[in-house]
């Protein structure tokens, strides 16, 4: 009675890894989020394997399909984008499967961060410029904490990777602003990272929110803002793990 939740990756189906393909070989259910995830993903499932889109499914039918599956003796495999850790939703899936008896295994995937950065060509950590990531969103349809605002945890010292916030260009160079951010910092947006529709905009902060409308890149978008993007600050900054 377990439920597998893998990471399908940022989009191109090589970038799932070896377990989670393994997993999808011998899966005899796979519900992927259908809305999210390349459908060339499911070649690596076996013939014969129930496959249901989750897109139109609300939490408990879907809750209900996977423990009706686990109780036939099923072995379940749940495909959510990305990497299970990151806005993936699976807190509250994982947690109505255990009130049913069921648990849970998460295997890790690709972050679209990660695909974002390799598609720029870029490190988002660089000696004297950036030691530190900021994995974040800004607050829309799902609230932030109570009493916080993006530009409480962004910092100028850090790269900023901001999921699920394309669409609210305006606000996001407030924030940034607010927590300060100079207007000419180095920013980036790729959408799709890794698909063979991915775009990708290099541009500076004050001209984001223009860039995104004009490009018409607002959902499955990752924004990359900081110093670390920009060549002449990462040129000749050397790390210490080499002689020389």
């Amino acid at each position: 009675m377990k439920v597998y939740f893998v990471g399908a990756g940022p989009g191109d189906p090589e970038l799932i890894t070896v377990r989670g393909r393994r997993l999808l070989e011998e899966a005899d259910v796979v519900i992927y989020a259908d809305s999210l995830i390349h459908p060339g993903i499911l070649g690596y499932v076996r013939e014969g394997a129930e496959i249901h889109g989750s897109s139109s499914m609300r939490l408990q039918e879907l809750v209900d399909l996977m423990a009706e599956a686990c109780a036939a003796g099923k072995m379940v495999v749940r495909l959510v984008s990305g990497d299970p850790s990151l806005y993936s939703a699976v807190n509250e899936q994982t947690s109505l499967l255990e009130r049913k008896g069921i648990s849970s295994e998460i295997v890790p995937g690709v972050s679209s961060f990660s695909a974002a950065a390799a598609s720029l060509g870029v490190e988002l950590t660089c000696p004297e410029v950036s030691q530190a990531v900021v994995l974040a969103r800004a607050e829309g349809r799902t609230p932030l904490p109570e009493g916080a605002r993006l530009a409480d945890v962004l910092h100028p010292s850090a790269t900023a990777a901001v999921f699920l916030s394309a669409g609210l260009g305006e606000e996001l160079l407030r924030e940034f602003l607010a927590a300060g951010f100079p207007e000419r910092t180095p920013a980036a947006a790729v959408y799709r990272a890794s698909w063979e529709s991915e775009r990708r905009l290099e541009t500076r902060l004050e001209l984001l929110p223009e860039r995104l409308a004009r490009e018409g890149m607002h959902h499955q978008t990752l924004i990359l803002v900081g110093e670390v993007l920009g060549r002449e600050r990462r040129e000749g900054k050397r790390s210490r793990l080499y002689r020389g």
